[in-house]
């Protein structure tokens, strides 16, 4: 179909036709440049067959490949195409013949791409341009009748009729002008003399040249000619090659020489100089190249991009001294470079997608674009596999973006799309853009606990309120139904409300301590929170949140062996015989706190003979450090520290009272030894010890009789006023680690006593370390004597190891003397 349509301007009054053609879908108006923006070139509604209801919801636009510039629109409400921008013809084309300018006509709903063509006529909005406002010819005055004389064409953007037409040369008795035309039907003019030149009447002319387009209204531009008469000039310069072509990469530096010109002339003298200089240059070209008048060598002057021009034609004028020139043809090809990344339009995006949309739903359309040429401008596009969604190529450089599986908001909630475009220059160049895509929501999960399960960990001895720990959990459904309430749930810690340990916040679920906690009262426990929505029905989930409570060094070691000051009297016996090594006591500890709070180290902080006993740092045996000699003291006393490893170290002391001698007559009263305060108290506890015994007698042979076939550990006995420590009675809640301070069942002390009074003998048994005493080294008044005092038919190699009911035996036949011993202690 035909549309005329008359346009009226202020410039004057012409036709505009809009010629409409539908190929195959494909649309092709053909307007003027220069139109108003507004300007209505026609209806894709009415042209492509579709209804004026419908066009609304295809959403129909245009966008032009390689060109962000809004050149025309598209009313989706009609279908009303229209000029949104300037269009310039000699912009986009140049001298072309023929100016189309290409869009791509998008519809959705279903997804369509329609060729959209704007042949674009040319209006005379350009006058003709000379390269120069005023021209020099020098001509010799033997020049003969009908010299002719080239003259550099004046310039005109437009093309057709409305480029240069003609050229009025000012009346003059000398020159008329010719107007010629080239092979490529450019035209140009000549001077040519139409009388013979006098130097003696006149030396120089001066002629106005005015050069005029045909249309309408016409356009014209000016140049002064000032003619020179000198003497002959026979020849005109002669270039080298008919046409000159070369090649220009783009994005080439400043001042990259492209090529070299060259004429000769046949004159000598000032007639055989050649000056160069271009002819009717463009604007766009006269930023981009320059030309040494001298030496003919062309420079690039600005930007070289093949975007903006791939091809670039100029006109070179060779001219002697006296005006004899000539002009060629010169070619410039540009070579495209990998300068332009792919660009991502996004032409169409939905905002958020249902989580129950079926796979290849169809969320957005995405045009990638490459300004370059060839191999460098083809795009492979793609997006990260992490998301479920997929480019499909839809039509050209268009692609649909589509689901590929089943979503769920609750994994998912929203997605940020990172589509890639690659080009295959070499190097290749890349781009990339992220949209981001929401799923709507329905509410058909419970809160779900960032962790399976939590630990809290606390210090002992903690301020009631402190915080322990925070639960989280998440609901990804939307609002109320993913507002979470935190509480606990009823349960009892050891019979008592898990609330009077613990509380939660129900809005944040930081978890809080009600009370202070004791690590050795209570070590751990569990608790169980429950997240709960807003939803109806709620919906809710539990975890479980295990308490652990961290031990601090709140406890100082416990010494119970020997016993501390104020409770008994403890003495040890140390052989004069003693070699250096020997065990002579064992310092006997334990801390309640655990792990390295527990671990104990002993010293000797004070003794009388520092030379003379050393202890165990970690396992708190006393040894001598050297031979026992004459000349040490009898009376050995020891201050010993006991110290936990913990932070800061807590520590106890305890003192040791040893004898050195052989025999108990050369000993002292042992009672004399002991603090004068405290004998008063340790009277009364003598003297309850010896009622308990005399009432319990009988008792204690009826125990004996019942456990006489009873086999258990053997005991380990330690001398304390008389009073045994079996070596399994410790307290319950100490642990026998070796090497730590506790006890170890590797040594064993026994005592044995004699019928004897205080000159009673002492038996040393050897413990499970080579470095004690050995068991035959005992000391007594005879073996007979004691022998006689316990078994006449045991043997003295069996002496050193008896179970409790031996022992009871023995101190039964024994009864009195052994009362005799503890009056004495």
């Amino acid at each position: 179909m035909q549309h005329s349509v008359r346009v009226s301007r202020r410039v004057g009054l012409f036709f505009v036709f809009v010629l409409v053609r539908c190929v195959n879908g494909d649309l092709s108006y053909t307007v003027l440049e220069e139109l108003k923006p507004g300007y209505l070139i026609g209806n894709v509604a009415k042209d492509l067959g579709i209804e004026k209801e419908q066009i609304s919801t295809r959403k129909p636009r245009v966008d032009m490949e390689g060109s962000e510039k809004p050149y025309c629109g598209i009313n989706e409400k009609n279908g009303d195409l229209f000029v949104s921008g300037r269009i310039d013809r000699e912009e986009h084309c140049g001298e072309k013949p023929t100016c189309v300018l290409k869009f791509d006509l998008v519809l959705e709903n279903p997804l369509e791409l329609r060729r959209l063509s704007l042949n674009i006529q040319d209006v005379n909005d350009n006058a003709p341009i000379f390269q120069k406002d005023d021209m020099k010819l020098e001509i010799s005055e033997s020049a003969v009748k009908g010299a002719r004389y080239r003259i550099v064409a004046a310039h005109d953007a437009d093309i057709g009729l409305n480029a240069v037409q003609n050229y009025i040369l000012q009346e003059n008795p000398h020159f008329v002008f010719n107007i010629q035309t080239t092979n490529a039907g450019n035209k140009y003019g000549e001077l040519v003399l139409n009388k013979e030149l006098d130097r003696e009447e006149q030396q120089e002319l001066k002629l106005l040249l005015t050069a005029v387009d045909g249309g309408s209204p016409q356009r014209s531009g000016t140049v002064v000619i000032h003619v020179t008469v000198l003497d002959a000039n026979d020849n005109a310069p002669v270039f080298t090659e008919s046409v000159y072509t070369a090649s220009l990469q783009e994005n080439s530096p400043l001042n990259t020489p492209v090529i070299r010109v060259s004429a000769s002339d046949a004159d000598e003298g000032i007639n055989g100089e050649i000056t160069y200089e271009f002819s009717r240059l463009s604007e766009k070209s006269k930023k981009l190249f320059s030309l040494d008048e001298k030496t003919g060598e062309i420079v690039v002057t600005g930007d070289i991009d093949y975007e903006e021009g791939s091809k670039y034609e100029l006109m070179v004028v060779a001219k002697d001294g006296y005006g004899l020139s000539s002009e060629r043809k010169l070619i410039i090809d540009i070579t495209d470079v990998n300068d332009n990344a792919p660009v991502i339009n996004i032409k169409s995006l939905i905002s958020s997608i249902p989580e129950n949309a079926a796979p290849g739903t169809e969320v957005g359309i995405i045009n990638v674009q490459d300004r370059d040429s060839e191999r460098n401008r083809q795009v492979r596009c793609y997006i990260e596999s992490n998301a479920p969604f997929k480019l499909v190529p839809s039509i050209k450089n268009y692609y649909s973006v589509v689901s590929t599986g089943q979503l769920d908001r609750e994994l998912v909630s929203d997605y940020n799309i990172s589509i890639f475009a690659t080009d295959e220059g070499s190097p290749p160049l890349s781009s990339s853009k992220s949209v981001h895509l929401s799923v709507a929501d329905i509410n058909d999960n419970p809160p779900v606990f960032e962790e399976q399960s939590y630990s809290a960990y606390v210090s002992e001895n903690n301020q009631a309120g402190s915080t322990l720990c925070r639960v989280s959990a998440r609901d990804p459904d939307w609002r109320q139904n993913g507002t979470v309430i935190y509480s606990l749930l009823a349960a009892e810690v050891n019979g008592a409300p898990v609330s009077s340990y613990v509380s939660v916040n129900g809005d944040t679920g930081l978890i809080h301590a009600v009370r202070s906690f004791d690590y050795e009262q209570l070590r751990s426990f569990q608790v169980q929170v429950m997240a709960r929505d807003n939803g109806s029905p709620p919906l809710s989930s539990n975890v479980s949140v295990s308490v652990l409570i961290w031990d601090v060094n709140d406890n100082s070691p416990q010494i119970l062996y020997p016993a501390p000051e104020g409770s008994s009297f403890m003495t040890e016996l140390v052989p004069k015989a003693a070699h250096g090594g020997s065990l002579v006591s064992k310092v006997i500890a334990v801390d309640a706190d655990s792990g390295q709070n527990a671990w104990l180290s002993y010293h000797i902080v004070k003794s009388t003979d520092p030379g003379l006993f050393t202890i165990g740092l970690h396992s708190g045996e006393i040894r001598t450090q050297r031979d026992i000699s004459q000349s040490d003291s009898m009376k050995q006393n020891l201050i010993v520290a006991v110290k936990d490893n913990g932070q800061p170290s807590l520590s106890a002391t305890c003192a040791m009272y040893l004898l050195i001698s052989d025999n108990l007559a050369e000993v002292p009263e042992l009672k004399e030894i002991s603090y004068e305060e405290k004998n008063s108290k340790l009277t009364s506890y003598l003297i309850i010890a010896l009622v308990c015994v005399s009432t319990f007698f009988l008792t204690f042979i009826i125990i004996i009789l019942g456990v006489r076939f009873c086999r258990r550990r053997k005991p380990r006995l330690l001398f304390d006023g008389a009073v045994a420590i079996p070596s399994g009675y410790l307290p319950p809640n100490y642990a026998d680690v070796d090497g730590t301070g506790t006890l170890r069942s590797a040594y064993n002390y026994d005592a044995y006593l004699t019928t004897g009074s205080r000159t009673s003998d002492f038996k040393f048994v050897s413990s499970y370390n080579d470095n004690t005493l050995p068991a035959d080294q005992t000391l007594r008044k005879s073996p007979t004597d004691f022998l006689e005092a316990f078994d006449d038919s045991s043997d003295a190699s069996q002496v050193g190891i008896l179970s409790p009911h031996q022992l009871l035996l023995h101190i039964k036949k024994n009864y009195f003397s052994f009362l005799k011993i503890i009056y004495l202690t």
